[in-house]
């Protein structure tokens, strides 16, 4: 996967992070993220260094110093709308993976410079064909504008804690 940007979904100002499939079919998999993260998200893709260390910022730090690496992160699932993320670090030779929300899990992958893995079921379940693939056949073009129906009429709440 890689990170497209951080929109703002106009009717309820919510951050979105869009994410696409690199191989495959490219589909498009938007999460709704807060603010704080999403700006975390924004300065790591254009490589923004604060004079003090953001929260994400520090928590890299604090991986680095203790000798640790962050090698990867998975979105594993979605349920109802909550994504779930896995950090992947690496300390000498064993591996560890940490619960993540995926906003903070994709803001350190930015700054370490590792993959961003999905797993299929979430690409399934959330991913979206972008509109420059639709050719007029039944291929996906129904769920994009099922999913900008969806946008313009969704609350933050809809999507739990």
């Amino acid at each position: 996967m890689e990170v497209i940007n951080v929109q703002v979904d106009i009717p309820g100002n919510s951050p979105v992070l869009v994410l696409r499939e690199v191989a495959g079919a490219g589909r498009l998999v938007p999460i709704f993220i807060g603010h704080a993260e999403a700006s975390a998200i924004s300065f790591g893709l254009e490589g923004v260094v604060t004079s003090r260390p953001l929260t994400h910022d520090l928590f890299c730090e604090a991986i680095e110093h203790l000798g640790a690496t962050l090698t990867s992160i998975e979105i594993t699932k979605v349920d109802g709308g909550t994504f779930y993320a896995e950090m992947v670090l690496k300390v000498s030779e064993s591996e560890s993976r940490l619960s993540a929300r995926p906003s903070d899990a994709v803001a350190l992958a930015l700054r370490f410079h590792c993959p961003i893995w999905a797993d299929e079921s979430v690409v399934e379940a959330a991913g979206l064909l972008p509109d420059d693939e639709a050719d007029g056949s039944d291929d996906g073009g129904d769920v994009v504008e099922e999913f900008r129906a969806f946008i313009d009429n969704v609350n933050p709440e809809d999507f739990g804690s």
